[in-house]
């Protein structure tokens, strides 16, 4: 029997003029844990955490949420995340913790989604909404490595805490979805500095360098 995957009704990026400064946008900064890599198959997602950044701050408005993922964490993701059994046991499953994240989008009329190596996080929500037989809507997205790749083509992809640490942002919990939320936002912040200073200001700007020839190859699509 074939089945029609529904689509969920949510605003998740709000339209704007390409010609929108950067300094007068906004956007949802954010982060997933799973149990594993292999989110294709049997690996589930356990947390969600997020933060507004707008106009060129990051606000204090962060969202988190764990997810019970329907399978025991292995020992060693609790041993890198902090997250165990009894953190999900009577957490939400993934369909309602997306939509609460959803919901926090929404509410913030995002200019658009911001990860480090932000493929992987938008893999993980397409393949839980998939599940549910629900659609994935692609948002407006942009990944802070392909600004770095702009900035300083000739450095190789290193983890988000390398960066913090090479721009001298701040660094929050690691491997807590909201931790790290929060130091690619204060990043973010200082990669939009930086290209404005080389005359990149508007958000034509911000797509062309993000999500053309010069973009991840994860986002090829």
């Amino acid at each position: 029997m074939f089945w029609k995957k529904k689509k969920l009704h949510y605003q998740l990026v709000q339209d704007q003029p390409l010609n929108t400064p950067i300094s007068e946008l906004s956007f949802t900064v954010f982060d997933t844990e799973a149990t594993g890599f292999s989110v294709g198959s049997h690996d589930r997602l356990i947390e969600i955490g997020a933060v507004h950044v707008e106009r060129l701050k990051v606000t204090d408005d962060t969202f988190q949420t764990y997810v019970n993922p329907g399978r025991a964490i292995p020992e060693r993701i609790t041993e890198l995340t902090g997250i165990t059994d009894d953190h999900v046991k009577d957490a939400p499953d993934s369909l309602e913790a997306i939509e609460r994240f959803y919901e926090y989008i929404e509410k913030h009329e995002s200019g658009g989604w911001v990860g480090h190596y932000l493929a992987f996080d938008v893999l993980v929500l397409k393949k839980e909404l998939l599940r549910h037989k629900y659609t994935f809507d692609e948002p407006l997205y942009f990944d802070t490595l392909d600004l770095i790749g702009y900035l300083a083509p000739s450095w190789d992809m290193r983890d988000l805490e390398h960066y913090a640490l090479s721009f001298g942002t701040k660094i929050f919990e690691r491997h807590s979805a909201v931790g790290d939320a929060l130091t690619t936002a204060h990043l973010l912040v200082e990669l939009l500095h930086y290209l404005e200073d080389r005359g990149k200001r508007t958000l034509a700007d911000l797509i062309d360098i993000t999500q053309g020839e010069n973009g991840s190859p994860a986002f090829q699509r």
